[in-house]
């Protein structure tokens, strides 16, 4: 999936296009609204984030040539600007969605999967979660491996969702810690180290092959060993 970042803050901009990256997305980054527009008129994007206070061409505007255009990749706007007024401003200059800064990388990522869902058409509800003879039931809250029924604490049952939801894409401390734990620090403790290990116990230790991974200086990744050829 490619993803167009158009940001000034070049800070920001890193922080953004390496956690996108983790997760799995090849992201393109644009510093003005001048050189977003023209990068994306000239390739395919399934995505485009745009800061709506750019350079040379303000994010909104970008976004409404972009639509003149016939460019129609979902776009998510970012913006300090948050009352009722400006986020309708923004839906109606062409965003699919509109983020007020501050936001934690977390809630950017889930509405990037959401915007993505939405432009392959898939919205169906899912109920159960599979990856290889791994099983989850959302609604039962159950989980079983090979059909051998899985005891987990809420904690492990949330850590596990959100890694069979990201099969076999590399998920960070700092993707877990926002999103499992609502920390937005690391708190230098060894909290994902011990729940990891528990996990891994839990759907590794008696079932064969492994399916949990620790990618050394990167994070975890879940992975199906029947779709990697």
């Amino acid at each position: 999936m490619q993803i167009l970042l158009v940001e000034d803050d070049v800070e920001a901009a890193g922080h953004l296009c390496q956690g996108l990256r983790e997760a799995g997305y090849e992201v393109k980054h644009c510093a003005d609204g001048a050189a977003g527009l023209n990068e994306a008129r000239a390739a395919r994007y399934d995505l485009l984030i745009v800061d709506r206070m750019l350079p040379l061409l303000d994010g909104l505007s970008m976004v409404g040539e972009l639509r003149k255009s016939g460019v129609l990749a979902p776009v998510l706007v970012l913006s300090a600007l948050g009352t009722v007024d400006d986020r309708v401003e923004g839906l109606r200059a062409g965003g699919d969605d509109y983020l007020v800064k501050p936001f934690a990388f977390a809630e950017l990522l889930a509405r990037v999967e959401a915007l993505m869902r939405r432009a392959s058409g898939d919205n169906r509800l899912v109920s159960t979660l599979r990856v290889a003879d791994l099983e989850m039931n959302l609604l039962a809250r159950r989980v079983t491996r090979a059909g051998r029924n899985i005891d987990l604490t809420a904690k492990e049952f949330q850590l596990l969702e959100f890694l069979m939801r990201r099969i076999g894409q590399i998920v960070t401390r700092t993707m877990l810690l926002e999103s499992v734990w609502n920390l937005h620090f690391d708190p230098q403790t060894n909290l994902i180290d011990v729940h990891m290990s528990r996990l891994r116990q839990a759907i590794d230790r008696d079932f064969s092959p492994q399916l949990l991974h620790t990618i050394r200086g990167s994070g975890y990744c879940l992975k199906d060993p029947g779709a990697t050829a």
